[in-house]
């Protein structure tokens, strides 16, 4: 039997990312919540009140005095709502990685009690949450899914960095097992989520919603920087065709950029693993991912000419990188485009110096070799790359980084953070 949505409900939420903490705390406005991660670190930075995302404020953490931030996975068995927010990224071939997304069922099917719903958010490939996950529970806990538990699906809608569109004010895919938990899905999210609940009619068509939300931005942005390509060829500047473009009522202002993070980078490869497991072999999709996954390459190569064309002999020069996470106002490096176009570089120069007060080096890439300058130097680089558009680099001002290079020095800005003025060139 479902549990009742009241006074009562405890909702346990399982991984304390980008996803997780901001659902907790959204939850322990209007319910008990524990949350648990399996990072030790993670829990004792949370009940210090501190968040390493940056996702949510010290006041906000504070303020949440019905989220409990627990280190033992014990503790969730009191719970009759369990949420599932761990992240799903894609392996060195490009496969679904579900190691975090096994893991979690398994402690679910070790603390899970009867009458529990338990709701996954975690973005998978359609199938994956009744085929991978459900089994994993009922082997783990002797239970029987629409029997003696229950499963749901809401797909993640957290945009890291972004303090406009929060967890409360976006509008919620909900689903279930069955009818019955469908209806208690929707009803649950809709006491915290203001935006209105959209009620998918399967897991299976939540699942594929949320993938293909990424894919269509993935393609959108891998014709823009195939247009880019070109431009450049044609020496056209792509930021005004665009924005001449843009002038029609149904243009989208897509720009071009380094496409990388724990989404758009991620998400098309969910889909084609599962398409080809099906016998069909995605062309338009692996195609967007191969243009985008060249555009560290592409900026590496057109950097390195610019500066042959003032004359720099590049094997000596020193280069600036302004920005290494894998998106604006955001201290995450996993997955960044960013850390390959820096690799690309560094094989064609002598030094490459990166400066991004946000990054968060802890979960750097193994092997990546990555470190911080505390400031940039004056008159010390040949060309300089802005290559994610921070608001405190913005704040800095074109003028001040101009102050970086040395006469003459060559600045790319990949994200087109300045007017074309006032750079020497951009994507």
């Amino acid at each position: 039997m479902l549990p009742t949505i009241d006074s009562t409900t405890t909702i346990g939420v399982i991984g304390l990312g980008y996803v997780g903490l901001p659902v907790a705390l959204a939850f322990s406005n209007q319910f008990n919540v524990l949350a648990w991660d399996k990072s030790d670190r993670r829990i004792s930075a949370l009940r210090a009140g501190q968040d390493t995302t940056n996702e949510v404020t010290a006041t906000e953490l504070q303020s949440a005095r019905n989220c409990e931030f627990t280190p033992a996975e014990d503790s969730l068995r009191v719970c009759n709502v369990l949420l599932v927010t761990v992240p799903t990224p894609i392996n060195q071939q490009n496969e679904p990685d579900l190691t975090m997304l096994i893991a979690a069922s398994e402690t679910v099917g070790r603390i899970i009690k009867k009458g529990t719903v338990v709701i996954y958010e975690s973005t998978v490939y359609p199938g994956a949450t009744e085929e991978v996950c459900i089994p994993i529970i009922e082997s783990v806990s002797g239970l029987k899914v629409n029997k003696t538990f229950f499963v749901g699906y809401s797909p993640e809608r957290i945009n890291p960095g972004d303090s406009e569109h929060r967890f409360e004010n976006v509008i919620k895919i909900t689903a279930g097992s069955n009818k019955e938990t469908a209806d208690f899905v929707a009803n649950l999210y809709g006491q915290v989520v203001k935006a209105g609940i959209h009620k998918a009619p399967s897991i299976r068509v939540a699942e594929a919603a949320k993938v293909i939300e990424n894919i269509q931005r993935d393609l959108n942005i891998a014709l823009v920087n195939e247009f880019a390509q070109v431009f450049e060829r044609l020496d056209i500047d792509t930021g005004e065709v665009l924005d001449a473009a843009n002038t029609k009522w149904n243009f989208l202002p897509f720009r071009p950029g380094l496409v990388g993070g724990h989404c758009i980078g991620v998400d098309p490869y969910y889909l084609t693993h599962k398409a080809e497991s099906v016998g069909y072999s995605p062309k338009v999709i692996l195609s967007g991912r191969a243009v985008n996954n060249a555009m560290p390459d592409f900026v590496a190569n057109r950097v390195e000419r610019l500066m042959r064309d003032r004359n720099v002999h590049t094997p000596t020069a020193n280069v600036l990188l302004m920005g290494i996470t894998f998106k604006e106002n955001c201290p995450d490096i996993r997955n960044s485009k960013s850390v390959d176009l820096f690799q690309k570089i560094q094989k064609k120069v002598a030094t490459v110096d990166i400066y991004d007060p946000l990054a968060d080096l802890t979960y750097a890439q193994e092997g990546a070799e990555i470190s911080l300058i505390e400031y940039p130097a004056k008159e010390r680089y040949n060309a300089i790359v802005v290559a994610v558009a921070h608001e405190e680099f913005r704040q800095m001002g074109i003028e001040k980084i101009r102050e970086f290079g040395v006469s003459g020095c060559v600045i790319f800005d990949v994200k087109h953070v300045f007017p074309k003025n006032a750079v020497t060139a951009r994507l």
